[in-house]
């Protein structure tokens, strides 16, 4: 029951934000009750984006499930389309040549970094700041003309294959990725800080809000920023590495508090992190082919494998199973923020509903992921 002075009565509020809200991410629907600005309850309601991926790719030829598989997380289709090789790739015994090995983590670090700065560009504007949103799409568009140089593609790419990569990289575009990064690493990347990240205005509104803690981080299935944010620092490129992440250094950054701005430190921190990893690979880019001996068609043994990939968002996992086919007999996908979004009515419940905007875009969703 809503709160009640003498002499006049209130009653609780139901509203909808969402479908088309500007304040949510993608075609999300959150239910809220209200008593004033105070959220009572916020549930989130799903499947505005729903594509039935999981079904009807068991109907196709497997090369056929990359392609189609940069829809889920759309701002994160390397990782999508990696961890979907990577199945096919164990479960069908296929060999995948070194320099693929070694561009595949290239392009997944660059992934994030864009991916990262358009986050950084929603989450100020979900705040309030417009100016910060300028400047992360601006660099966002930069990092998607070098994605499109060298796949063909801004967001949906289909650059990867079974056992490599479509096509190789030249040393121009090596050279002009190099230089994006010396931008990023000395102009952009400080701009950012001082934009918004170590603004009072912004570090009042996130510090202290949206806590999660570790054991309800663990206990609801958080991964990525998400969870590494409350100090756990689970980062399958470390505790489960593939490709070549065991031959780099890097760190894995963490929080403390678990709150909205341990999230957005993480997410700041990766960049940084993901330049030199994308440094390194560089300086040691093996020469040779980036895909192995053609094959018509990958037929898998009645087996099953998981495959994971640390996406921008967290763990993003492809269940397959085989049975002898050309096709998959199932394909399970588990989508980092699909549990994400489970936290909203914990992070949000007796919150205003300021803090609720920012709970949500400290959460960093995608409803092509979770609408699977």
């Amino acid at each position: 029951m809503a709160t009640t002075t003498p002499g006049l009565q209130s009653q609780l509020m139901t509203l909808n934000l969402g479908p088309q809200h500007p304040s949510t991410h993608g075609v999300l629907r959150v239910v809220v009750t209200l008593d004033g600005e105070e959220v009572v309850e916020a549930q989130p309601d799903i499947g505005y984006l729903h594509r039935n991926f999981e079904k009807i790719v068991e109907a196709w030829a497997l090369p056929g499930v990359i392609p189609f598989s940069d829809r889920n997380d759309y701002l994160a289709a390397i990782a999508n389309e990696v961890c979907v090789c990577d199945a096919i790739e164990t479960l069908g015994q296929v060999e995948l040549p070194d320099r693929a090995r070694w561009l595949r983590v290239l392009f997944a670090e660059l992934q994030r970094i864009i991916s990262h700065e358009l986050w950084y560009g929603a989450f100020g504007m979900d705040l309030g700041a417009f100016t910060p949103f300028l400047y992360g799409f601006r660099d966002r568009e930069s990092g998607y003309l070098l994605m499109e140089k060298a796949t063909g593609a801004r967001m949906l790419y289909g650059f990867n294959r079974v056992g490599g990569l479509r096509n190789d990289v030249t040393d121009a575009w090596l050279k002009e990725l190099e230089a994006y990064l010396d931008f990023l690493d000395k102009e952009a990347w400080p701009e950012y800080m001082k934009l918004l990240i170590d603004n009072e205005i912004f570090v009042l509104r996130t510090k202290g809000t949206g806590v999660l803690t570790q054991e309800q981080a663990i206990a609801w299935g958080a991964s990525g920023p998400v969870l590494r944010s409350t100090g756990l620092s689970w980062d399958l490129r470390k505790k489960r590495p593939y490709l070549v992440y065991d031959q780099l250094d890097f760190a894995v950054p963490t929080g403390t508090h678990g709150d909205n701005y341990d999230r957005a430190m993480v997410r700041m921190l990766e960049i940084k992190e993901s330049i030199k990893i994308i440094r390194q690979v560089m300086k040691r880019l093996p020469d040779g082919p980036v895909l192995g001996k053609a094959r018509a068609s990958v037929r898998l043994p009645t087996a099953d494998y998981y495959a994971r990939q640390e996406s921008p968002r967290g763990e993003v996992g492809v269940y397959l199973v085989g049975n002898g086919r050309p096709n998959a007999y199932r394909l399970k996908w588990r989508a980092p923020t699909f549990s994400h979004l489970q936290l909203v009515p914990l992070l949000c419940r007796g919150v205003k509903v300021a803090d609720m905007i920012a709970n949500l875009g400290s959460l960093d969703v995608v409803m092509g992921e979770v609408d699977r």
